[in-house]
């Protein structure tokens, strides 16, 4: 249901599809820990398999940083593996070192596999591939070069990459941009302008391009002060493209987009965890989550739905306690709270609460402590709720707009109040793929002795 391997936490990763219909993600992993060296905690990648998206299983470690004296000696970042040939070929951040002040210096790399199934890599080289310009990207202090994302160049019979990078010609704290360079063979690249410099973004993180069905473009990208993702549409690769605002919401990043078993496209991306797995511990890299439907209207902004993939893991209705539940609350334009825990079992004094009033809709945890919020364009007339541990999630008429984290409380029948009015909301249990795991980086059980 979310992923991370034992004792680790997950941070950016790849999907990749097998022939057999075998997923395997591979990610950049690391320690649960408030101080995240970036240089000394993400060296490799943890692989893990799947057959629905679902249920993973983790595999070990796929891939490393390299020996003393390359451009990857001290961590190696994103990476962007896809089919080639008989077998695969990978891009990838490599970091080398740090300048005199601190800042990370960043390259992409190449490798190749003989294999399909994220295994076998073998290094293009000692040396990077893909530099950053300085007649338009920063190449030293508060650079950026990272995350590349290679697709086939719809302007030639050659390859484009986006990357993350920093626009020289802002000022740093708003020069966020993704790089475009092209090549004919994957091995030898040139170095372009920015293909999106928004000048309002501090860094735009893991971006992503999709071809959709109608020959047009999208693509992803993380917006690093927010913590969520946007999306922008065009109908050629070089644009012109047109921002289409948010896609997910505060908390879920790094999206990828790959075609469900049922042929779909979906979305997974991550979400965070506290350190100490409790709610006054700092946030930290996390999990990845369940995949979201993509939603690709004609007249309107892309968006993210409820994936009908997961309601094979729902239990029958109950209005029981359940830690892990998704629930149906019908809103018509009234303020509601609905009560998802209390502070003891059998209580009713609420711990974990979601309130939409309007347009204003929030969680709140402890003593109704403002937990996240957002404002939505219009007043919802239903809201979907899914707990899974402490992670909870909301989409309102149908689309993804909230995520939260809380480890406070005692699952407890849910309650919705409605103009002074309670009344029990029915839900159905979420099974867990594997709930017998006991490791650091399983799904949170609950409060101890529940």
């Amino acid at each position: 249901m979310r992923y991370a391997p034992p004792g680790l936490c997950v941070n950016d990763f790849a999907l990749l599809r097998d022939d057999d219909g075998t997923y395997a993600v591979l990610h950049l992993q690391g320690p649960w820990t408030t101080e995240f060296d970036h240089l000394r905690m993400e060296t490799s990648y943890g692989r893990a398999t799947s057959t629905d998206l679902i249920h993973w299983r983790p595999e070990g470690t796929a891939f490393g940083n390299g020996p003393p004296g390359r451009f990857d000696q001290q961590a190696v970042w994103t990476m962007h593996p896809f089919r080639h040939g008989d077998g695969m070929a990978m891009f990838y951040t490599g970091v080398s070192g740090l300048t005199p002040t601190g800042w990370p210096l960043q390259s992409v790399g190449l490798a190749y596999s003989h294999r399909t199934d994220g295994t076998g890599w073998r290094r293009h080289g000692t040396t990077p591939v893909v530099e950053a310009d300085p007649r338009w990207y920063r190449t030293a202090d508060r650079m950026g070069w990272r995350d590349p994302f290679v697709v086939p160049d719809d302007e030639g019979d050659g390859w484009a990459m986006v990357v993350c990078a920093s626009d020289a010609s802002l000022p740093v704290e708003v020069s966020g941009c993704v790089a475009l360079a092209t090549s004919a063979d994957l091995e030898h690249w040139t170095v372009h302008p920015p293909l999106i410099s928004p000048g309002d973004v501090d860094e735009l993180e893991c971006p992503v391009l999709e071809r959709l069905d109608d020959g047009t473009w999208l693509l992803l990208g993380s917006i690093g002060a927010s913590r969520g993702f946007e999306a922008w549409t065009a109908p050629r690769l070089r644009g012109p493209w047109t921002r289409r605002g948010p896609l997910g919401p505060t908390g879920a990043y790094a999206p990828r987009v790959i075609p469900a078993p049922d042929g779909s496209r979906v979305v997974l991306h991550t979400t965070p965890r506290r350190v100490g797995l409790t709610d006054s511990g700092d946030r930290c890299r996390g999990m990845l989550a369940q995949p979201k439907s993509l939603v690709l209207p004609a007249d309107s902004a892309p968006h993210l739905a409820w994936w009908p993939g997961l309601d094979a893991w729902l239990g029958e209705s109950t209005e029981a306690p359940a830690l892990h539940a998704v629930g149906d609350i019908e809103v018509s334009g009234r303020p509601v709270e609905v009560a998802l825990r209390t502070t003891v079992p059998g209580s009713a004094h609420p711990v974990l609460t979601v309130t939409c009033d309007g347009k204003n809709l929030r969680v709140s945890g402890p003593d109704d402590t403002p937990l996240d919020e957002t404002v939505l364009a219009e007043p919802p007339t239903s809201l979907r709720i899914l707990t899974i541990g402490e992670y909870v999630e909301v989409y309102a008429d149908g689309v993804f707009v909230l995520t939260s984290l809380c480890y406070s409380g005692h699952p407890s029948p849910w309650t919705a109040m409605s103009e002074g009015r309670p009344r029990t909301v029915p839900v159905r249990p979420l099974h867990l793929p594997d709930p017998y795991r006991d490791d650091a980086s399983a799904i949170w059980p609950g409060p101890a002795g529940n």
